[in-house]
């Protein structure tokens, strides 16, 4: 699908972003892939990585979503764009909210209007497990973002852009995740633990790729796709990582949950099931023109996708595996 085409990703220095290059690079021959981001000392080593004697294709865009002048150049010609880029970091957010405000939702906005004026075929953004029932301000501000690109569907007109989105939850290894945190921990012999109850859905950087590269491909405009995941407790984490190791209980943190929640229940009148993921389909009158069933079938109304619930559960050796890729890279 990617083949000749010029596809965007914003925030593309991020894990993210560059996985799904190096996907993309290695399945697809792109006209452009443009990596659209702030920070010129991560694209400067991106380029490195992916340098112009080999990839004729890539173009590096000094950017924020913040600037709607800025993507209005970046979105020249382009046919698909991945939205990747937020402020991530639950702290930082609580401490800073109106900085999040204006990337994440004002941000997500910019995106959503430069993409139809310049007439993007298909726009599909990233979200978070946060992002359900949220308890903290990067959670509503991602809620936020998810609404408006849905609905970003409904003011199309008669063009031809398509918004979707996609939701799950913790990449192994990324820089959100508690794995490389328990890996420094294990020097020192103590892994602490905010709560021993706690659970946790896990997806690899390249499942999270390969499924949004698939969603990409087949959505329509106006799904929230989830991924059927398997779940984890912290402490069985916590042995896949360092069994020599001891636990210290240091208690959850301010804006965390037990468990990762993925579909409410409020949101299971709306929920179809397939084979390997969910979409939520939206309330919106343009979405009876465009849902095709595919073989879904409705959940049940008390229905919710929960880590703690969750019947798949990702077994200690599958940990061990995934931790002892990540410290081969």
């Amino acid at each position: 699908m990617l083949t000749g085409k010029s596809i965007l990703i914003t925030g593309g220095t991020g894990s993210f972003g560059k996985k799904c290059t190096e996907i993309i690079l290695k399945r697809y021959k792109p006209k452009r892939l443009i990596i659209y981001s702030r920070d010129e000392l991560k694209q400067f080593e991106m380029a490195q990585e992916f340098p112009d004697s080999k990839y004729d294709c890539m173009r590096y865009f000094i950017g924020d979503v913040r600037d709607m002048e800025r993507l209005n150049r970046a979105f020249r010609n382009v046919d698909y764009v991945i939205h990747t880029a937020a402020l991530k970091q639950v702290p930082a957010a609580e401490y800073n909210p109106f900085e999040a405000v204006k990337t994440n939702i004002l941000g997500a906005q910019n995106v959503i209007d430069v993409a139809i004026n310049h007439g993007i075929k298909k726009v599909i953004a990233l979200s978070t497990d946060k992002a359900a029932n949220p308890v903290n301000l990067y959670g509503a501000t991602k809620l936020c973002s998810d609404k408006l690109f849905i609905a970003g569907n409904s003011y199309v007109g008669h063009d031809h852009s398509a918004f979707s989105v996609v939701r799950y939850g913790n990449v192994a290894g990324s820089r959100g995740s508690v794995i490389p945190f328990f890996l420094k921990c294990r020097k020192n012999g103590i892994l602490p633990i905010t709560d021993p109850r706690m659970t946790r859905f896990w997806i690899t950087l390249e499942q999270g790729v390969n499924f949004v590269m698939k969603c990409l491909e087949t959505m329509v405009g106006g799904e929230l796709f989830v991924p059927k995941l398997p779940s984890m407790s912290i402490m069985n984490l916590a042995k896949a990582i360092a069994p020599e190791c001891k636990t210290k209980i240091i208690g959850i943190r301010p804006g965390e949950k037990l468990h990762e929640v993925m579909i409410p229940k409020d949101e299971a009148r709306r929920t179809i099931e397939y084979a390997n993921y969910y979409t939520i389909q939206p309330n919106f009158s343009f979405w009876g023109r465009r849902f095709t069933n595919n073989g879904g079938k409705p959940v049940a109304e008390d229905f919710e996708y929960n880590s703690g619930e969750n019947p798949w559960i990702l077994a200690p050796e599958e940990m061990v595996k995934i931790i002892r890729s990540l410290e081969s890279r």
